[in-house]
């Protein structure tokens, strides 16, 4: 078989106008299918990723996904929301041959060698080997349609066109009437339904035939017509999605259905968050940020699936992350224009900036509405904060001996004999580096359980340090106006007493 070259490829596309010229050059047509199957073969064959940009995947949902591209399959992606169900297919459009033939006019995309509509076949007839072709791009080779309640028979199949045979002068039984929909629109392309179990159980069933025969039936009209198609599915799991749910005998006709899933790791949900922050690149003052801050803002996803507050059955989406570490900056550029400064490096303070970004993103339970949006969110940054402190700083324990060190004794001594300890939002570098600084034995206590840490993130951690103490009940903090209070809890215990 002759190896065509990229040079040859590119002037084929823009010399090659006829059947005639196109046969010339051993074109063999084939299906989307065996496209998509011939170049993953061709990926994995050179160590090729078919898939970049997915992360967390690697071991789990991509060789599923790869094997039933192997086996051909109509795909269903079973998933919670914000799990790259949707980046999935898209991706595949990758694994298209970059351009194909079609005979130009053709409102399906008919092959040139095998036309299976109307006009395809009576350009053919027409013209024979001097009948006209165009090359489609694969970009143009992706369908997607959300499924939503009001999608009709008429929108994804097709239906009678009245105004076309009223121009044609044509009689309803001419199958040229027909105004054809999404689906057969797609032929040679992936076609993508989002929400399948939203679309309704009808339509649903109108499916059956394309998935398993490929050919339509419009208003009596029984069209055979193998459409030549890559179907792609999501849904969410049916326990969730209350609208609607996929009829049996369409669940049968799919060939694989593939379970998505969260990151496992923050290690993993960093990487994913980090390619897909839409980051300012002229912010108004340079913003360091230390790697805990990132930790801390994806331990809040992993916090809020395990939430008594939040229906977990509804996910918490990537998305989460990635606006939360949006807004986090965004807080701290915020604060640096206040207090005219041109550098800052991002506080734990800062964090409570990104309240907007989980409360919007959060399903809640009975409980979870009771307490409130703000407060779950809240609670969700605390348990995050108190979860990373277990990683880098002994467990707090009540002591069992009356010799035995407590590794937060000195600290806590500090506020009980300095009492109350105020920190503003909108402190200047200076006095925040001042204030932290001046609690004495925070700086031993980091020094021997973080000795690596960056002279830079000594200050965010010392905050850190604080906010989890209050987590653990070894501190008290207390809003105030523009900022919080901290203090020791017994002093604030004998503060409610006056009041």
């Amino acid at each position: 078989m002759k190896i065509i070259e990229k040079k040859e490829l590119d002037n084929m596309y823009t010399t090659i106008k006829t059947i005639k010229e196109l046969k010339a050059t051993g074109y063999t047509s084939k299906s989307i299918k065996d496209e998509l199957r011939a170049n993953l073969i061709e990926n994995l064959k050179n160590n090729k990723i078919s898939f970049k940009g997915i992360h967390g995947y690697e071991n789990t949902v991509i060789p599923q996904l790869e094997r039933a591209i192997l086996s051909k399959h109509n795909i269903n992606l079973l998933g919670l929301r914000g799990q790259a169900k949707t980046r999935l297919a898209r991706l595949m459009v990758q694994l298209l041959d970059e351009y194909i033939p079609v005979i130009e006019g053709s409102e399906i995309n008919d092959d040139p060698l095998n036309p299976i509509s109307v006009f395809g076949k009576e350009q053919v007839s027409k013209f024979g080997d001097e009948t006209k072709i165009s090359w489609l791009h694969r970009i143009n080779r992706f369908y997607e349609k959300l499924a939503t309640p009001d999608v009709t028979i008429s929108d994804l199949i097709g239906d009678i066109d009245p105004i076309k045979a009223a121009n044609l002068k044509l009689n309803y039984a001419d199958e040229r009437v027909i105004h054809f929909g999404m689906i057969p629109r797609a032929n040679r392309c992936i076609f993508v339904i989002n929400e399948l179990p939203d679309l309704q159980a009808r339509i649903q069933v109108a499916l059956f035939n394309i998935l398993e025969e490929g050919d339509i039936q419009i208003r009596g009209f029984q069209l055979r017509m193998p459409l030549d198609l890559q179907f792609i599915f999501t849904a969410n799991p049916e326990d969730y999605t209350n609208r609607g749910s996929i009829v049996t005998p369409l669940k049968d006709r799919i060939g694989s259905q593939i379970l998505t899933h969260y990151p496992e790791n923050i290690q993993i949900s960093k990487t994913i968050t980090t390619q897909e922050a839409k980051l300012q690149t002229n912010r108004a003052c340079e913003i360091y940020i230390p790697e805990i801050v990132k930790d801390l803002v994806e331990q809040i996803g992993f916090e809020a699936r395990d939430s008594e507050y939040v229906d977990n059955k509804s996910g918490i989406s990537a998305r989460m992350s990635i606006t939360a570490y949006e807004n986090l900056l965004s807080t701290a550029e915020y604060r640096c224009l206040n207090s005219e400064e041109k550098n800052t490096t991002v506080r734990f303070s800062d964090v409570l900036g990104i309240v907007p970004a989980i409360t919007g993103k959060i399903e809640l339970v009975y409980e979870g509405e009771q307490e409130g949006a703000a407060f779950v969110a809240e609670s969700l940054i605390g348990n995050a904060a108190k979860t990373l402190f277990a990683n880098y700083f002994p467990e707090i324990k009540k002591l069992k001996h009356e010799n035995e060190e407590d590794p937060y004794g000195e600290v806590l001594d500090w506020f009980f004999e300095n009492g109350s300890f105020e920190l503003m939002d909108d402190a200047s570098e200076k006095d925040y580096s001042t204030i932290l600084n001046s609690i004495t034995p925070l700086d031993a206590l980091i020094n021997k359980y973080l000795p690596d840490n960056e002279s830079k993130d000594s200050l965010f951690i010392k905050e850190f340090v604080l906010w989890s103490l209050v987590e653990n009940k070894k501190l008290n903090k207390q809003r105030i106006s523009k900022g919080f209070s901290f203090r020791d809890t017994f002093g604030a215990y004998l503060s409610n007493l006056d009041m």
